[in-house]
């Protein structure tokens, strides 16, 4: 969870969510209320806690008025876990197609690899020393050697820190040889013993200070290049590396119900282990390099067990399921064929949005604490047409409003990722300026409120495609006017738009 989530008021979450959605002040206020909820319930003693269940919401209104971007923001705002589902891609158990529980498995899924995340950004700190480390290995190859074998020898790993001559059984404790002895030995040499002499040991002091000025040497150049690596001189310079092969274990979701894409999956993980080798050799720059082993560094360091641990705790308090489309498995009355599967998947959603236990690969979470958000447009059914029950787990409903004019002229301009600032910055990149004067914004804004009122109403959907008609000529040819600065006007967006508006044909446009 984000830092400073809990001093968000609701009034202050509604301020957030302004900033690029434009009106439904009922449905933010609903959001805020009850994500505010999650917070102040685990402020509580945990056996109050526990009898506080989540407010679930059922946001109610036609396509392309905010219900969708009011969830994604929310999940942005909140940094909680959060996943977005269709209900329409669940079937009922027995037909083919998801079964409901994998909702919560992806929602698992997100959890851990958000606290996976957080876990490594604390970590990179000391990865990226490894990794430095590593990197000076691979441009200098056997520079560090010795500082390894020093540093091992002052932890006391070489020989436990203390080594009695005997074993327990009396016999005489083999001591290590030298790699240069070992090769000697190997090659028939003969080492001369360390009481061999004055002529001997004069001999070994001359190699000892030769190895220690050799070493020097090294060390400078590995400092050296040290300073060149941090200044990022080096980031350009090929150099070949040995990785791992992520080779997962496969899940046995599959087992608790998984889908065909589930089983699929797992097969490709068995044929993966079972075949190739596990380290391949690639050659990358250095600048590659340190992506690749930061990772690898960051993997090892990870606690698996912990992240999973700390995951669940943190979905099953403050996750956030949001059901997009749940008007489509509603159905008028009782019938057969389609209307039988449909109600078979509002059964099957019904135990997991009254809390129930789902296993996943990283535990058995409990959804009696996930908040769910459920939206669907209802122009075809209406929510009573959803089984009572479930109805019953949607206490909060909440109306959005159609969009006017006013409201199109708002989000052509205020918010931080509006239509008109996207066009501008793309066309940007080819050295083409445009500005919209106040008047062309009015009228592409009367427009798309005419036309959603005599054709199909898709809302704020219908900027994109006056936008895009609007601009497709210019788009099409950015390259011949590089450099020059062009006024949209309500003349040019008549001029650009009057075949539209004559034919009053816009089905092709319709997304």
């Amino acid at each position: 969870m984000k830092e400073g989530l809990e001093d968000l008021t609701p009034k202050q979450i509604v301020e957030q969510l302004d900033t690029y959605i434009i009106g439904q002040k009922k449905a933010k206020r609903s959001v805020a209320v009850a994500l505010r909820n999650r917070t102040r319930r685990l402020k509580l003693p945990e056996d109050i806690r526990e009898e506080i269940a989540p407010k679930n919401i059922l946001m109610i209104g036609p396509t392309g008025v905010g219900k969708t971007e009011i969830a994604r923001r929310l999940a942005k705002l909140c940094g909680a876990p959060f996943i977005k589902v269709e209900a329409t891609k669940y079937t009922e158990v027995g037909y083919v197609g998801r079964d409901v529980e994998s909702m919560v498995r992806d929602l698992m899924a997100v959890g851990y690899n958000m606290v996976k995340a957080e876990m490594q950004e604390q970590l990179k700190a000391a990865a990226g020393e490894k990794v430095e480390e590593d990197l000076l290995d691979l441009l200098l190859p056997g520079s560090g050697k010795k500082n390894k074998k020093r540093a091992k020898e002052e932890k006391g790993e070489s020989g436990g820190g203390f080594m009695l001559p005997f074993n327990i059984f009396g016999s005489p404790v083999p001591q290590e040889k030298d790699t240069e002895s070992e090769t000697a030995e190997k090659q028939g040499g003969i080492q001369v013993p360390e009481d061999s002499g004055e002529k001997g040991g004069s001999e070994a002091a001359s190699d000892s200070s030769a190895s220690q000025e050799k070493d020097g040497s090294m060390n400078a150049t590995r400092e050296k290049f040290r300073t060149m690596l941090r200044e990022g001189k080096l980031e350009g310079r090929e150099i070949e590396i040995t990785v791992q092969k992520r080779q997962r274990m496969p899940s046995m979701e599959i087992i608790a119900g998984g889908s065909p894409e589930d089983m699929e999956s797992v097969m490709q993980n068995i044929s993966s282990m079972l075949n190739g080798s596990r380290t391949k050799k690639r050659s990358v720059t250095v600048a590659e390099a340190r992506q690749i082993l930061l990772e690898e560094h960051l993997d090892r360091m990870t606690d698996p067990d912990k992240a999973a641990d700390t995951a669940r705790e943190r979905v099953e308090q403050m996750g956030i399921i949001f059901i997009d489309e749940i008007d489509k498995i509603a159905v008028e009355g009782h019938g057969n064929g389609a209307n039988v599967s449909r109600e078979g998947v509002q059964r099957d959603i019904l135990p997991i949005v009254e809390g129930s236990s789902v296993n996943t690969k990283y535990g058995v979470v409990d959804t009696t604490h996930i908040l769910f958000i459920a939206a669907g447009a209802f122009n075809l059914s209406k929510p009573s047409d959803l089984i009572p029950e479930l109805q019953g787990r949607f206490p909060l409903r909440v109306e959005l409003d159609s969009l006017n004019a006013e409201d199109f002229e708002r989000i052509l301009t205020e918010p931080k990722n509006a239509l008109t600032r996207q066009y501008t910055d793309l066309l940007a990149t080819e050295d083409v300026h445009i500005v919209f004067t106040p008047e062309a914004i009015k009228r592409m804004s009367t427009l798309a409120a005419d036309t959603n009122s005599r054709m199909e109403n898709i809302g704020a959907r219908r900027l994109h495609t006056i936008m895009e008609t609007l601009l497709e000529e210019l788009s099409f040819s950015a390259d011949e006017h590089a450099g020059k600065t062009i006024e949209i006007t309500a003349d040019y967006v008549d001029e650009r738009l009057k075949d539209i508006v004559q034919n009053q044909d816009l089905s092709k446009y319709i997304l």
